[in-house]
């Protein structure tokens, strides 16, 4: 039994089950041709599937508008991307989302290809970066509610806002993916995760406009290893403060990763003059590459861009069981180090280990600011800890 959707010569195919005798369904398109309605149909078919399913899209590109797969599923599915889906390239202001994956339990993405999110148009009117008061632009990929699932081998360029963003995930792994955009695109985070717990973010490249890896509120065991990152903004916990309602976060830990030409290296970021009151809690860095670097460790609880807060006042937001160690490499300025906790909540159990961090411009030697935390110093330092002014 099967079933076919479009024409032309180039399938995106079904196949409802994975042995010999499974159920096929095929969707012709030509290269260059839209597929939001034709892949939507095999997603809702094989999603009704009592048994595993997968849906592949081949090799070629085609037109992809905003789309929404959600379930619950019958069984697990999986979507295999060979080729290039381009989302329309105008400035879509007002839309927050172009590719959805939603509310599905065992989830597999892979197959080596990419999503190229069309973002040039969209830059050029992005402000979101200055003001609250602006129009959203599409989020490239979305994972909401997505459970045991495995996102492997695929890239996502240029995008318009966030390539990727994680909300309501459990135990979900990400190997070996690439994110590309300009390094002055704004708001282009790589992967921004909330909300989720139990994730992986393994072997992957990210060069990209803003943050690489952003964490958000609520997000608890996430494991970063072996990712590459920049230019871009580094690795972020935060900001954090920033609405009302945020949740904890807790047990983050990025280890053997390569930081290179980044505006920030490892940084946690909370708002003064916050709007909830959180913690933040067993944060570590590790085994930590710098490859020129400005700012590559950071803590910072005055973040306040665009002046859009009120600094008199101190973020409410708690960071507990923080370390920072084994980093080495080279800074692009002089503030190889700057924790700057908050005056109403000092930072509280914060370790500093192995510190070789090297910085060779026209003002320096690197320095190492400490205000309102007394960090416990493990092996060497240098800067040697804590020796310049509070800032």
């Amino acid at each position: 039994m099967g079933g076919y959707f479009g024409v032309s010569t180039i399938f995106i195919i079904c196949l409802l089950g994975i042995s010999a005798n499974a159920e096929v369904f095929t969707i012709g398109s030509s290269s260059g041709s839209d597929i939001t309605q034709a892949l939507l149909k095999a997603f809702t078919s094989a999603c009704q599937s009592s048994s595993p399913s997968k849906v592949v899209i081949p090799k070629g590109e085609f037109k992809l508008g905003e789309i929404e797969m959600r379930g619950p599923c019958k069984a697990p599915i999986e979507v295999t991307l060979q080729g290039t889906v381009k989302a329309d390239g105008n400035a879509i202001q007002g839309k927050e989302k172009w590719v959805v994956f939603g509310n599905i339990d065992g989830f597999k993405l892979n197959g080596g290809g990419a999503f190229d999110g069309e973002g040039n148009a969209a830059w050029r009117v992005n402000n979101c970066h200055k003001t609250f008061e602006c129009k959203k632009l599409p989020i490239s990929i979305r994972f909401d509610f997505i459970l045991n699932s495995e996102i492997r081998d695929i890239s996502s360029i240029d995008a318009k806002n966030f390539h990727i963003n994680v909300l309501g995930a459990k135990n979900m792994t990400m190997n070996n993916i690439k994110i590309v955009a300009p390094e002055d695109s704004p708001n282009t985070d790589g992967i921004h995760l909330g909300r989720s717990d139990g994730i992986k973010i393994l072997n992957s490249f990210i060069s990209t406009g803003d943050d690489c890896i952003s964490v958000g509120d609520g997000m608890k065991n996430l494991h970063v290893e072996k990712v590459t990152c920049g230019p871009g903004h580094g690795i972020s916990v935060g900001s954090l403060g920033r609405y009302g309602h945020e949740q904890d976060v807790s047990g983050i830990k990025v280890i053997n990763c390569t930081l290179q030409e980044t505006d920030n290296g490892l940084r946690i970021k909370t708002w003064p003059s916050a709007a909830c009151s959180t913690t933040a809690s067993d944060i570590h860095f590790e085994d930590i590459i710098l490859k020129d670097v400005s700012n590559p460790i950071l803590i910072d609880q005055e973040y306040c861009p665009w002046n859009q807060c009120n600094k008199q006042k101190a973020s409410t937001i708690k960071l507990v069981n923080i370390s920072f160690k084994n980093i080495r490499g080279t800074s692009g300025n002089k503030d190889a180090v700057k924790l700057l906790c908050s005056k109403g909540y000092p930072c509280q159990n914060v370790e500093i280990g192995d510190i070789d961090i090297k910085y060779n411009g026209a003002d320096g030697p690197a320095t190492f600011h400490c205000s309102n935390v007394s960090p416990k110093i493990l092996g060497s330092q240098s800067p040697k800890a804590c020796s310049a002014p509070a800032a």
